[in-house]
């Protein structure tokens, strides 16, 4: 499939919003593939690393001094180097998986920073899912247990956790909309409803590309 045709759609989300649901659903209004921590797996078995270990990064980058400097560097070490384990390779193994998909098929790549590694295709775009903190934790509630208090700080927690993420290895805010083609309220109507706005997105910015 050449450039021209093919579509790749890049989706960051806040805790809370549905965007996992969102991405799964568009996926298959549109057929395409969605990758989420299926890039684990295939990171591991490109790299012959545990897959355990590709998992653990994001737990490390929580206890490490976050810079302004982005660590992602676009080309992984080859297993001869001693930092071939390091978190900040295993990221960039990840990062390869996500090219590679990239450059083969029109998908839908859920996380990772892929909207950052996959900037400068123009055939991707990247989306941001959020909702406030109320609509967020009215969704919460239905999906998993826990008191108001329990589930607004692991709301917080994990949006903390994305956004330390995000600025270790990009430089840049998670949750600034300059960084994305299209942010989308999730609270403002039902999932059907998201899809079709989405999709009526897609169709527009596809007449550009």
């Amino acid at each position: 499939m050449g450039d021209e045709k093919k579509l790749v759609i890049s989706i960051a989300r806040s805790y809370g919003s549905g965007g996992l649901t969102l991405a799964k659903k568009l996926g298959k209004e549109l057929g395409l593939p969605v990758y989420d921590r299926e890039i684990l797996r295939m990171a591991s078995d490109q790299s012959g690393i545990n897959e355990e270990l590709f998992g653990e990064v994001d737990e490390h980058v929580r206890k490490i001094f976050l810079s302004a400097k982005a660590h992602y560097k676009g080309l992984p070490l080859s297993p001869e180097y001693a930092a071939f384990t390091s978190d900040d390779n295993l990221f960039e193994l990840q990062a390869d998986v996500i090219k590679r998909i990239a450059n083969t098929q029109s998908c839908i790549i859920v996380g990772r920073c892929a909207d950052y590694i996959l900037k400068d295709r123009a055939y991707v775009l990247s989306l941001f899912f959020y909702a406030s903190e109320d609509d967020c934790l009215t969704r919460l509630r239905r999906q998993v247990s826990g008191t108001d208090a329990e589930l607004l700080k692991r709301m917080h927690d994990i949006d903390k956790h994305r956004a330390d993420y995000y600025k270790y290895y990009t430089g840049r805010d998670w949750n600034d909309a300059r960084n994305y083609d299209f942010c989308l309220d999730t609270g403002v109507m039902d999932y059907d409803r998201l899809i079709e706005v989405v999709k009526s997105y897609i169709e527009i910015k596809n007449r550009e590309i």
